[in-house]
């Protein structure tokens, strides 16, 4: 499929790779971008010959969330042309529009959590608003030096807690870190960013997606389906009641594992000091 906001590579060990690709525009969030990231995600869902996932931005940033452009068309009288292919634009009333946009683009973060691979984010530059909630629902997070995390909606009089921000970051780093970014909008750069545990480390630009591919091969040395079955207990743990709770979804996820030829796999690699090769699914 092609995409005009997005690249998409599948390679041949598994390893997909979305790449934003507005860099004229520091990727920022368009409505057609939205529209080709559910497109892609929808696919993901059900393409198990993609194993893991790298999402990345184009040119000299990540994203610098919602295009703010693109924004003030929810709020004006006459769409303008080009712009009546979006459905949520044909609602004849402006606060009608600004709902389902909401609800339109948080489903993106709701599909990234859904699909069943890890998601490893590259992050460079500028990573604001809708970018910045990109980068928290993803599995893990690694950046450059000059990356720049901004909690944007608070220094456009919105409320800071937007696209699941007060969901995911106090989880990540915890209350008062998360309280004080949400609050204040503040940039927060890729050190400090690395030195509260939101990335797990900081890269050279020029070594980023190396190393996130390097991260991406080590994980295809695991079970398919294991890897999949952690992502649900993750998914599980961030909302469980409890620990038991928690502990019966492990117990029947290591007994399906069990029963699957991939434990066969990885035992015999185990004992003769060898990589596991999986086949694709």
């Amino acid at each position: 499929m092609e995409y005009e906001t997005i690249k998409f590579e599948l390679q041949e060990n598994g390893i997909g790779i979305i790449t934003l690709n507005r860099p004229e525009k520091l990727n920022a969030i368009s409505f057609q971008m939205e529209e080709e990231l559910h497109q892609i995600l929808d696919q993901l869902m059900i393409n198990l010959d993609c194993r893991v996932l790298i999402l990345r931005g184009e040119g000299r940033a990540f994203s610098a969330g919602t295009d703010l452009q693109e924004g003030l068309i929810l709020s004006s009288k006459e769409i303008p042309e080009g712009y009546d292919k979006f459905h949520f634009l044909d609602m004849s009333e402006p606060l009608k529009r600004k709902v389902y946009h909401q609800w339109y683009i948080t489903q993106i973060i709701m599909k990234m959590r859904k699909i069943s691979q890890p998601i490893i984010a590259a992050i460079h530059g500028a990573i604001a608003g809708g970018g910045f909630a990109f980068a928290m629902a993803a599995d893990i997070r690694i950046a450059t030096e000059d990356a720049k995390f901004i909690n944007a909606s608070i220094n456009i009089g919105l409320t800071g807690a937007d696209m699941g921000g007060s969901y995911f970051l106090p989880r990540l780093i915890g209350l008062s870190r998360a309280a004080e970014i949400l609050y204040t909008g503040r940039d927060v750069s890729g050190k400090e960013a690395e030195r509260i545990g939101f990335v797990s480390k900081v890269i050279e630009k020029e070594k980023l997606l190396d190393e996130a591919t390097k991260l991406a091969e080590e994980m295809l040395t695991k079970s398919p389906l294991g890897l999949r079955m952690t992502k649900e207990a993750l998914n599980l743990s961030l909302d469980s009641p409890s620990l038991n709770n928690i502990l019966q979804f492990e117990n029947s996820s290591i007994v399906l594992a069990f029963s699957s030829t991939d434990v066969n796999k990885a035992a015999s690699a185990f004992f003769s000091k060898k990589k596991p090769k999986y086949g694709l699914k």
